[in-house]
């Protein structure tokens, strides 16, 4: 079947605002997005800039948005978004990040956000010699979720709140933050909640579910977020201390 690509082009370096190109590829309804832009790149359009890595859904660098839905573009089949032959499917980069030219955004930002909860281990102790951190299975199921993370940025693209908060720490962030909140092995609990007990930190978020409807791994995002506000006031509560959360609105 023949489809019509219709492809957000800018090259901000030259001073290029967006604008939409429009390719005409004959694919299969079995075929991905990605394959059709890689038919682009090597036989219609040297010029075309896109991120991709692994092809296979776990890098998540191709992320972009379809039709106005963010997806990975790897695991997008075509039989998934168009209906009929002569149909067009348009493609865009990922909101609330910088366009670097194309689909390419500049992930600085994002990554920024990513770095403050510390995504890492901060072990409450040093493992045994010659042996590893003991865990049980219930322990490990609590953060289970988290951990399929592929940091596309879906999540922050997706998410309403950055529309007109950019300060928002994102959703991204705070999945990863939640991750080792509920690592029994992990002491951060208080470096991180430093981060996230602020206006721009958890208590931004405002339950839209977009966050969570956009993430090709199917993590239960908002839920992992209204779970470290939950522990945030439980850890406020047992001192005596109040959250940054705003009051609510009548």
């Amino acid at each position: 079947m023949k489809v019509l690509l219709e492809i957000q082009r800018q090259s901000p370096e030259k001073g290029s605002q967006p604008h939409f190109q429009t390719y005409e590829v004959e694919v299969e309804r079995t075929d991905r997005i990605l394959d059709a832009l890689l038919h682009v790149n090597r036989n219609l359009d040297g010029s075309l800039v896109f991120r991709r890595s692994c092809a296979h859904g776990v890098c998540g660098s191709d992320a972009v948005r379809i039709n106005g839905k963010e997806h990975l573009a790897c695991k997008t089949l075509f039989k998934d978004v168009v209906e009929n032959d002569g149909d067009k499917v348009r493609i865009e980069p990922l909101r609330h990040l910088p366009v670097q030219r194309d689909l390419m955004v500049d992930q600085t930002i994002f990554f920024d956000k990513f770095r403050r909860v510390k995504p890492f281990l901060l072990p409450k102790e040093e493992a045994p010699a010659g042996k590893e951190y003991y865990q049980s299975q219930e322990d490990r199921e609590l953060f289970d979720d988290a951990t399929k993370c592929i940091n596309c940025g879906s999540c922050y693209s997706a998410c309403p709140v950055l529309d007109t908060n950019p300060e928002f720490i994102g959703p991204a962030a705070i999945v990863q933050a939640s991750r080792f909140l509920n690592d029994s092995r992990d002491k951060g609990l208080e470096e991180r909640i430093a981060i996230l007990d602020q206006p721009n930190g958890v208590w931004a978020c405002e339950n839209h579910f977009e966050c969570t409807k956009a993430c090709p791994r199917e993590i239960k995002v908002t839920k992992l977020i209204n779970l470290t506000k939950r522990q945030i006031k439980k850890y406020r509560e047992a001192r005596g201390e109040k959250t940054a959360e705003p009051p609510k609105q009548a």
